[in-house]
């Protein structure tokens, strides 16, 4: 079981000519940040989760022109400020991720560093701060605020339970203190911590502010040397 970002409005590309009467070939999200800081730190003018929003899932399928990302892109921000959205935070990944097999580690994902972000012509305000991540075995990170929901046994933390018991590790006891299966669970399925040189941050402002640039904190784009695919 995977976390799902909290969702606001989701959007999906069709292939009409995929019979019988046309197929999802992509899926873009905008929605709720782990924190109100993510938008007000870029749009401190306008009120967050209401006026702004993170695109917080953008996915196609391999087969879709490289073309259509950006078209996609574009459409979607054109309906969300129709439902009175104004501003946009956006991030890429630039680390590869890999998940272990029983031939050895796989790439799953290799970086990337916003290509469709500069296409878009969002403005680029550099990279988040560097932090360290539990990885798990599916390549998959496990958040802190997931585990402390068991450390500290909080609501939401059951989907954080069976995440880790589908991966190995033992179900949790009745009235067993979370914090102690928690570091038991995540040895058993062998996590390890990584450090993460922070992902790169783009935002623009959309509706009528279309084209207003976010001058004051702006950077030229990253470039695929300095780490990450396309």
């Amino acid at each position: 079981m995977k976390i799902r970002p909290a969702v606001r409005f989701a959007y999906g590309l069709i292939d009409t000519a995929a019979p019988p009467a046309g197929q999802l070939v992509g899926v873009l999200t905008l929605g709720i940040p782990t924190q109100a800081a993510v938008l007000t730190s870029v749009f401190r003018e306008l009120t967050p989760y209401a006026d702004s929003l993170e695109l917080n899932r953008l996915v196609l399928r391999d087969e879709v022109p490289t073309n259509a990302e950006t078209w996609f892109q574009a459409r979607a921000f054109r309906l969300a400020a129709a439902r009175g959205i104004r501003g946009i935070v956006a991030h890429s990944d630039p680390e590869p991720r890999t998940r272990l097999t029983a031939h050895g580690p796989e790439m799953i994902f290799p970086g990337h560093y916003g290509t469709i972000y500069q296409a878009k012509g969002m403005d680029y305000l550099g990279k988040t701060r560097r932090r360290r991540l539990t990885m798990l075995p599916d390549g998959s990170v496990l958040h802190e605020r997931a585990m402390s929901k068991v450390r500290n046994n909080e609501r939401g933390r059951g989907g954080v339970e069976t995440r880790l018991v589908a991966l190995g590790a033992r179900p949790r006891h009745e009235g067993e203190p979370g914090r102690a299966w928690l570091e038991e669970a995540l040895h058993t399925v062998g996590a390890r911590v990584v450090s993460h040189g922070g992902n790169h941050r783009y935002a623009a402002y959309i509706g009528p502010c279309t084209g207003r640039r976010i001058t004051a904190t702006s950077y030229p784009y990253p470039k695929a040397d300095q780490g990450g695919a396309a």
